[in-house]
């Protein structure tokens, strides 16, 4: 806490006021005598004003909100002293906070107190924080001001903001017509039992139910479907290749918004999901058990993530893939990594997982490269189109030879990346593949 002396704007002003008699009387004397009460004045000010130190200030904050939301920070401030305080409260957030109306007018009668609301807009995800409220107190004239600054910690916890909640409804739709629709149901073994019918030639008779059978006239047999307690494991690459801006938003930024669309959407289907937000260490993990809170607890896990400038070690995530989830998954990685290094590893590693696993690359496309492809206009506009067109036949490249290992690869603009990533979860789904 930090005591010190402040002056009004206003003082300027008075002391130019000095010039009127000064222009009537033409004596400098007039001058150094006005400037004299001008002192005066500020030093009787800041006596006659109330203590900063008789307040009590208290922030109360949301815990967390919506990126892109706006919620309401309280300021509670009390008057302990004899005087009657007046001035202004400064509430000190980061300005990432979007804090609109943090200094605002003071004025609380002795023994009272008043409630102030600060409305805040984040404009970044992740922790904002605010760790001072200073309160400036002015006398009677308002020429001088005692200010103080309150130690109060407060945070509040921006979570993405999930634009692609919108696509949510129509993939919901589809998802029940597959498990309502006779296309998925399968026989066999290895699969979740769905209902009893006749036998018909052709049937395996390994799926005759006998006990069926001796309660009804007919042999019947049981039908399967794809099972929905299956694992879906989501990667979040937040190596230095996550940090590129594209469509001026961070690479990183659309993979949160394919891994919340898919997550919602997997937890929805009965499939168990997990995710994982790793470079060369684990940044984050959920494992959640109760499906309803999938969407909750992967937001509150992303919030605080962020893209770190090191290259990404494939060898160590794919080890912990294998080490820690038993059972085939589906694996989707959301990454930009230069597949095309041979010193990154990604080809080997990625395509090693496909032996135990069902594995999907989803990748955002930069628009930037296609457009630089087709200019022609200049030399110089030559070479940059030779260096796309470079960049592009490369990352074809790389995703035969994933595609080739058994990797379902995906690239979509930054907008079109979780709707697209979740129709191919819906298509294995309709496949029979998960």
């Amino acid at each position: 806490m930090f005591l010190n002396i402040a002056l009004s704007r206003k003082l300027p002003l008075v002391v130019l006021l000095g010039l009127i008699p000064l222009l009537l009387l033409r004596e400098w004397i007039v001058v150094v005598a006005w400037i004299a009460l001008a002192v005066l004045a500020v030093i009787v000010d800041i006596v006659l004003a109330a203590s900063p130190r008789a307040l009590t200030v208290e922030r109360v904050v949301p815990f967390q909100v919506r990126l892109s939301e706006e919620v309401q920070a309280e300021l509670i401030v009390r008057n302990g002293g004899r005087r009657r305080a007046r001035g202004v409260i400064h509430d000190a957030w980061q300005p990432s906070a979007g804090a609109r109306n943090n200094v605002q007018k003071v004025n609380v009668r002795p023994g009272g107190a008043r409630r102030y609301l600060v409305s805040l807009k984040p404009t970044r995800r992740g922790t904002r924080t605010a760790e001072h409220v200073t309160v400036r107190l002015f006398g009677p004239l308002g020429l001088g001001a005692r200010q103080f600054t309150f130690r109060a910690s407060s945070s509040l916890r921006v979570l993405p903001e999930f634009r692609a909640r919108k696509h949510l409804p129509s993939r919901l739709a589809r998802l029940r017509e597959l498990d309502g629709g006779s296309a998925v149901n399968i026989r066999g073994e290895g699969t979740e039992f769905d209902s009893l019918r006749e036998y018909v030639d052709g049937d395996d008779v390994r799926s005759i139910d006998w006990r069926g059978t001796a309660r009804s006239r007919e042999i019947v047999v049981r039908t399967w479907r794809p099972e929905r307690d299956r694992r879906v494991v989501i990667v979040v690459d937040t190596s230095r290749t996550s940090a590129p801006r594209v469509n001026d938003e961070p690479r990183l930024g659309s993979y949160i918004e394919a891994a919340l669309l898919l997550g919602a959407l997997a937890s929805k289907a009965g499939d168990r999901v997990e995710l994982i937000a790793y470079d060369r260490v684990q940044r984050a993990r959920v494992s959640s058990s109760n499906r309803s809170n999938v969407l909750r607890e992967f937001a509150s896990a992303l919030s605080t993530v962020e893209p770190v400038l090191v290259e990404a070690d494939w060898t160590g995530l794919t080890s912990l893939i294998r080490t820690q989830i038993s059972g085939r998954s589906l694996v989707v990685f959301l990454t930009n990594s230069d597949i095309t290094s041979a010193d990154v590893g990604i080809l080997t590693s990625i395509g090693s997982l496909t032996k135990s696993h069902l594995v999907v690359l989803a990748s955002v496309a930069d628009p930037e490269v296609a457009e630089l492809a087709l200019q022609r206009d200049s030399s110089t506009s030559v070479y940059d189109a030779a260096a796309a067109e470079r960049a592009i036949l490369d990352d074809h490249a790389a995703s035969a030879m994933l595609s080739g290992s058994g990797v379902v690869v995906l690239s979509a603009l930054p907008a079109d990346l979780a709707p697209r990533l979740s129709d191919k979860y819906l298509d294995l789904k309709a496949a029979g593949q998960l």
